[in-house]
């Protein structure tokens, strides 16, 4: 009897409260301009600036993803993900300059999207410096592993692969696997 209580406890918790809650984020969300395809349930996540960010259809997300959009309010969206992508827990986008994300794509745990640094120059303080950046363009088909860094400029082609704990400074050719700090190619998929 025990048994049937916590999978019932279960079930009602973590299928139906939460596709609940995630359909009234969803709401609350686009009422704030994001837009956010069909069949895509939003968990707890966060976000700075809801109108820059465009969610593609079927996606999954897990809780505690951060969309950040680091710059003064403009027209959006600066953070676009196509259709049936994944993202894993705690994966963060600072975006400035923008971020595409083809579809299929699978994105895990804590990888990190960061399009912009600070100016380095002598004699001004880099904390008063302009950043620069260039956006990051990730293909369709592609698997990013945890704790993965991808910096600012970077393309990633069709169904290549980022290794876990990657820092990727450089473009990615499709069907490419790389690996290491800073990412290197050590591999392709055929």
């Amino acid at each position: 009897m025990s048994y049937l209580i916590q999978q019932s406890a279960f079930i009602l918790r973590f299928r139906y409260k939460a596709k609940a809650m995630g359909l009234l984020r969803k709401i609350w969300y686009q009422f704030q301009g994001m837009k956010v395809g069909a069949g895509t349930v939003l968990p707890k996540i966060y976000v700075t600036w809801p109108h820059q960010v465009l969610i593609g259809a079927n996606c999954l997300l897990e809780h505690q993803v951060y969309f950040k959009y680091d710059g003064i309010w403009k027209k959006g969206p600066s953070i676009v993900l196509g259709d049936k992508i994944f993202l894993g827990t705690g994966c963060e986008f600072n975006i400035n300059h923008g971020i595409t994300i083809g579809d299929d794509a699978l994105i895990a745990s804590g990888s990190r999207f960061i399009d912009h640094d600070h100016g380095y120059e002598l004699g001004i303080p880099m904390n008063r410096q302009p950043g620069n950046g260039k956006p990051i363009t990730i293909g369709k088909d592609v698997w990013i592993g945890c704790n993965a860094v991808v910096l600012k400029g970077v393309d990633i082609g069709e169904g290549a692969i980022v290794a876990a704990g990657a820092v990727v400074t450089k473009s990615i050719l499709p069907r490419e696997i790389w690996a290491g700090i800073p990412a290197r190619k050590i591999g392709e998929r055929k």
